[in-house]
């Protein structure tokens, strides 16, 4: 049988791992938990990764780079702001229909964990929420929003309202079928958007 390459037993390892940190949390994962999810040897896990904690770095700084970039990408286009805002929700909560376990270890174990793992995440964050604040800037600018609202906390209400809807769903305190993540990013769109509607 042929040896996986070995970008493949990496992305092997860090699969295992989002299966094993949703499951069981950051803390309470050992690196063995995650060898033994991927069907390597301890030792591999290691070779790839210092320690468990490079490799929860590792699955954040992957999926954030994703949504920068869709945050870009939306904002380059010609759509209205209402428009770019709610690509950049359709963006995350497709990612959260593609790979639950993977936006829930992000949610719960980076974004949501400021005195640890988002400390050290603050400035790719901030990114975000200053590229959300440049597409409602840039609504103010042309009339779309009112102007007496701080970009940044329209951002960071917007984005904090997205995570709160997320954490609904990875924690089954509201329903998550296929027509409720259409529906709750219309939601927060128009509500967030009605709210920055000129008075």
């Amino acid at each position: 049988m042929a040896q996986a390459p070995p970008a493949d037993k990496r992305r092997q390892i860090l699969d295992a791992a989002v299966r094993v940190f949703a499951r069981q949390g950051f803390h309470a994962t050992r690196v063995s938990d995650i060898a033994d999810e991927a069907g390597v040897a301890y030792g591999l896990v290691y070779h790839y990764f210092k320690s468990k904690d490079e490799v929860l770095d590792e699955l954040f700084s992957e999926r954030w780079a994703l949504l920068l970039a869709a945050i870009e990408e939306a904002d380059r286009t010609e759509a209205a702001p209402r428009e770019k805002l709610g690509a950049v929700a359709t963006f995350i909560f497709e990612s959260y229909r593609h790979d639950p376990d993977l936006m829930k270890v992000i949610i719960v174990e980076v974004t949501r964990a400021a005195n640890s793992f988002g400390k050290t995440h603050l400035e790719q964050i901030r990114r975000a929420y200053e590229s959300i604040a440049k597409i409602v800037a840039d609504g103010q600018q042309g009339g779309a929003f009112r102007g007496d609202v701080a970009p940044m906390f329209a951002s960071m209400s917007f984005y904090g309202a997205v995570e709160q809807v997320l954490s609904g769903w990875i924690f089954g305190t509201i329903p998550a079928s296929e027509t409720d993540f259409d529906q709750a990013r219309d939601l927060l769109v128009t509500t967030i958007c009605d709210g920055l509607q000129p008075r």
